[in-house]
């Protein structure tokens, strides 16, 4: 194992670990200058005063792929998810200095699809752009794993996620039934290069800014569970 990162036992406990120096600046500022090129007139893009974002993100720059999907970013994926994980999901977030939005805890509850179908367990549905995006059967949810590419250094004044550790392994856990007199709470600092990994049901929340920098993530998913029949991840890549 990579002596930079945390171990298997703590990851399962916790539901998320950080890895840092996983890409180095250059990897880094190659991976901003592909961003900065792209066409951003497609709807999958969202540009406003607070919020960049890019959905889709893998599909909609191609050449973002090998410099994000790296052969040291897929080992990290082995080491604590397991084999024959494929990203299927993917977005870019900058939140930059003069933002000051934040996200209450909450689960990952959703996945992207290309299809809807009524398949047993998958529900409710809302269609994004593109896409669809459904509940899928929990026992999805329970294997599919999370790494944030964080291209700046992040802390808890500008937007670090805050985590419940070991909230994954509660099943659906609602953010307004936390019980705070036995939860904890933990702030994931994140330097730039580093990674943070989690469990899609690890109830998380991001705080505002308040140092004036900016915050740019790119937010992939990886499972390798198959579908029903006549569905299929709809960003897996070919």
């Amino acid at each position: 194992m990579h002596p930079g990162y945390p171990s298997n036992e703590q990851f399962a406990e916790n539901g998320f670990a950080v890895v840092p120096q996983v890409f180095s600046d250059g990897q880094i500022q190659a991976i901003t200058k592909a961003i900065a090129s792209a066409d951003t007139s497609s709807s999958t893009f969202r540009k406003s005063a607070d919020l960049f974002a890019v959905r889709r993100f893998l599909h909609e720059i191609p050449c973002i792929q090998p410099l994000v999907l790296t052969k040291e970013l897929m080992q990290i994926v082995e080491t604590f998810a397991g084999k024959d994980y494929v990203p299927v999901k993917s977005i870019y977030f900058d939140k930059p200095p003069e933002s000051n939005w934040f996200v209450s805890y909450h689960q990952d509850l959703t996945i992207s699809v290309n299809r809807k179908t009524a398949a047993e367990g998958f529900g409710p549905w809302t269609t994004k752009p593109g896409q669809f995006a459904v509940q899928p059967p929990l026992s999805i949810l329970e294997k599919n794993i999370t790494l944030r590419i964080h291209l700046d250094d992040t802390n808890g004044e500008n937007g670090a996620l805050r985590v419940v550790p070991g909230s994954h392994q509660r099943g659906i856990y609602r953010s307004e039934t936390i019980d705070w007199q036995h939860e904890t709470e933990t702030a994931c600092l994140v330097p730039k290069g580093g990674v943070m990994l989690m469990r899609p049901l690890l109830l998380h929340a991001s705080g505002r800014t308040t140092n004036g920098r900016r915050r740019r993530v790119i937010h992939i998913e990886f499972s390798n569970q198959a579908l029903p029949e006549g569905m299929l991840w709809s960003e897996l890549l070919t």
